[in-house]
């Protein structure tokens, strides 16, 4: 017997853009993916994974995009700002990473 893969649609509806922000301010950064299997969505910054449980700042909304409550910035102190991707896992098909998003915060 053939086996015969078919194509699952799997991909991303909104991906996060670049977002320009001020202290105190809450960004969202937009992100949605769509499968028949409904995605997990993770969230990288600067190329490492957010740990989003036990962040009180951070959150990931039901549609998969990041919420920042709050940003965050001083002269030694910049958590919030850098370079963000959104990640969607489908266990069967695979992942698929976003653009990268810039977060600048700015100055005083």
């Amino acid at each position: 017997g053939s086996l015969v893969r078919t194509f699952t649609p799997f991909y991303f509806l909104v991906e996060p853009m670049d977002v320009l922000s001020v202290r105190g301010a809450s960004v969202i950064m937009n992100c949605s993916a769509y499968c028949e299997t409904a995605p997990k969505i993770e969230w990288k910054k600067d190329g490492t994974f957010l740990n989003l449980v036990s962040d009180d700042r951070r959150q990931l909304l039901p549609d998969g995009s990041l919420l920042i409550n709050s940003v965050v910035h001083s002269k030694h102190n910049k958590p919030d700002e850098g370079y963000y991707q959104c990640v969607a896992t489908v266990e069967s098909l695979g992942t698929i990473i976003s653009r990268t998003a810039k977060l600048t915060v700015a100055g005083e």
